[in-house]
């Protein structure tokens, strides 16, 4: 495997899920292209991108996250890896589950719920009204 400017921790968690999704290192195609964005002249001189291919899914991923080529180069097969495991597992995948977590959170209340929750509000308005002292009283 391929070593990479990582805590050994990374490593050793990367290249065990290549190893549980079964990619190897020998069948990806990496190429190295000139990357886009701000950066003035640095960016349009040095070759940082990461472009990695695995032809068995027929998965494609271009990072450009660091400007370092070798950090650039975990995390496109860091990437490689989330979208291999989201194509085999589907709904099983951990960016599927967290999806459904927050389109969960984000679901329209049952109008009994809503009405409970201004039912609640509407109390504890009532509530903080009482404790006011009456105005107007000398």
């Amino acid at each position: 495997m391929a070593r990479f400017p990582v805590s050994k921790q990374k490593q050793a968690a990367l290249d065990a899920k290549m190893k549980e999704l079964g990619i190897k290192e020998d069948e990806l195609i990496e190429k190295f292209i000139r990357g886009s964005g701000s950066g003035g002249q640095k960016i349009n001189k040095t070759s940082s991108c990461v472009f990695l291919q695995h032809p068995p899914s027929g998965i494609e991923v271009k990072c450009q996250k660091d400007r370092s080529r070798a950090l650039n180069r975990y995390f496109a097969r860091k990437l490689l890896c989330e979208r291999l495991d989201e194509k085999l597992k589907g709904k099983e995948s951990r960016k599927q589950q967290e999806v459904e977590r927050i389109r969960r959170q984000k679901r329209k209340r049952s109008k009994r719920a809503k009405d409970k929750m201004l039912a609640d509000k509407k109390q504890q308005s009532t509530k903080k009204e009482m404790r006011k002292t009456p105005s107007g009283d000398s």
